[in-house]
């Protein structure tokens, strides 16, 4: 079972990337309600496909473990976040294997830190 589908039971969405351009969020102004600005979603916020997410940085890590073969079979570990840090929790193999998750997790946009204090390896 894929990461996205495990975590947040969602199949791949069509288009779907770890790091997509983030969509202009319109905001009417209070001067003019016709005329609107943009305003940009923070990194940890962006979803799969750009848009507006409050899970998204979590998201769009598990489609990176998805994509990475070393990863994709590892079912007892889940990705949260807190802002903009990773909270990996539950057990992982090895090591190495840990460490390659936090590698994913850290070449995420919108990613600054990855807490693993909650892994258990083994």
């Amino acid at each position: 079972m894929s990461w996205l589908k495990r975590l947040f039971g969602l199949e791949k969405p069509q288009n779907a990337q770890v790091n997509p351009t983030p969509q202009a969020v319109p905001q009417a102004t209070t001067t003019n309600a016709a005329s609107t600005a943009t305003q940009s979603i923070p990194p940890e916020r962006v979803g799969l496909n750009g848009e507006y997410d409050q899970s998204g940085l979590a998201k769009r890590v598990a489609l990176a473990f998805d994509q990475d073969q070393q990863l994709d079979d590892v079912d007892t570990l889940w990705v949260a976040q807190t802002t903009s840090t990773v909270v990996l929790k539950g057990k992982v193999p090895s090591q190495e294997i840990l460490n390659k998750m936090v590698s994913v997790a850290q070449s995420v946009d919108g990613a600054t830190n990855v807490d693993t204090r909650e892994v258990t390896i083994g």
